[in-house]
């Protein structure tokens, strides 16, 4: 998502870091608000929010860094040659220490005996499936996230509708995965809320599906579709 005029690399930085913390703080603060409120109506509320939440971060950091918010989306973007690998891995550390950052935030102001049933937004593996069914189901959903960015973010042919196409496409996946994995989608978006509540459960399954799922989006958008678009 790199162009001919961007932002010095520091602008691009900060903005990954606010974006990352605004998905974060919102789609893990929002788990610890519904343990409080109404647990019956997690997941239509940590959808909404984590979609909400991407959609307004990518919306806002799109000019700026590309918008990119995830580790998994940097890769992708990366396997694509649409960054440069110094740059790329600027980004992922600046999305942690975003996620991190809001995590901790979160402990200081949320009430922890709420926030600690949920542990502060981590994700977490159902009982009812394995640890190969939510690696898959990661996968699968960060390639149609992944995908969706290209088509809404990077491909110039793609409508103009910020990050909004992004966020919906967050919100769909959380609809079907987030009982089951809790729809990270997102090495950053789980490691933050891990750190914060000291919750590593099957810690691994949000960095290997999604970035497996995302260097499938690449290869597929980036070397297929995007090949013969000038044509």
């Amino acid at each position: 998502m790199e162009s001919e005029k961007i932002p010095p690399l520091s602008q691009r930085l900060l903005a990954e870091f606010i974006g990352t913390f605004f998905l974060v703080f919102a789609g893990a603060g929002s788990s610890v608000a519904v343990s409080y409120a109404n647990p019956s109506i997690s997941l239509i509320v940590a959808a909404l929010a984590n979609g909400l939440a991407l959609a307004l971060a990518v919306s806002a950091t799109m000019n700026i860094s590309g918008g990119h918010i995830n580790p998994a989306v940097t890769i992708a973007v990366l396997i694509a040659r649409k960054i440069k690998g110094s740059n790329a891995i600027m980004y992922i550390i600046s999305q942690l220490l975003g996620s991190i950052l809001a995590s901790y935030l979160l402990v200081a102001s949320m009430p922890n005996s709420y926030a600690k049933l949920v542990n502060y937004g981590a994700p977490t593996l159902s009982s009812q499936i394995t640890v190969a069914q939510g690696i898959l189901l990661e996968a699968i959903m960060t390639f149609l996230l992944v995908f969706v960015v290209f088509g809404t973010a990077i491909d110039k042919r793609g409508p103009k509708i910020g990050g909004f196409g992004i966020g919906l496409a967050v919100t769909a996946n959380a609809l079907v995965g987030g009982p089951f994995t809790g729809a990270a989608m997102n090495p950053a978006r789980a490691l933050g809320p891990e750190i914060a509540s000291m919750y590593f459960s099957y810690w691994y399954i949000y960095w290997i599906g999604p970035i497996i799922g995302g260097i499938i989006a690449s290869l597929i958008y980036g070397f297929i579709m995007l090949k013969n678009k000038q044509r």
